[in-house]
């Protein structure tokens, strides 16, 4: 096999889809752009870290979505009034929870970008109230049931 030589303009083509900023190379692609067009690269670790907790809050809301879909459907031997209530709250966390985790999701990967302290946690603190406010519902629906 006979060695090619290597021109110019071979030795180091340049990404399609992607633009010189004034930290580096940036893809036109990438979403949100806020997030993306500032900052430096982090290491990779940490934005895959940041993404695989954005993801297990979704499977949160999921199940969240799922309990109070649950709630009302299978017609417990509860209060009626305080069983839809906490299906209601279920349900409207589950809507929730994917939102407040997007919006922790770009904060913190737009923290590492900039090199800064990682923002505080708005997610987690949503799911205690949603939990605690269901719990004390369902507590009361099954004890006005009862008497």
């Amino acid at each position: 096999m006979t060695p090619t030589l290597a021109t110019a303009s071979d030795a180091r083509p340049r990404p399609r889809g992607r633009r010189w900023l004034g930290s580096g190379l940036v893809s036109r692609e990438r979403f949100p752009r806020w997030v993306y067009e500032r900052g430096t690269e982090p290491d990779p670790r940490f934005s895959l870290a940041n993404e695989r907790t954005i993801l297990a809050w979704l499977r949160t809301a999921l199940g969240l979505i799922a309990g109070g879909t649950a709630l009302e459907a299978l017609d417990l031997p509860m209060e009626p009034h305080l069983r839809l209530a906490s299906a209601i709250v279920l349900l409207v966390a589950g809507a929730a929870v994917p939102v407040a985790a997007a919006v922790e999701w770009a904060r913190s990967e737009r923290a590492m970008r900039e090199h800064g302290p990682l923002p505080g946690a708005i997610t987690g603190f949503v799911l205690v109230v949603t939990i605690t406010v269901v719990g004390i519902l369902v507590l009361l629906a099954l004890l006005l049931h009862q008497g």
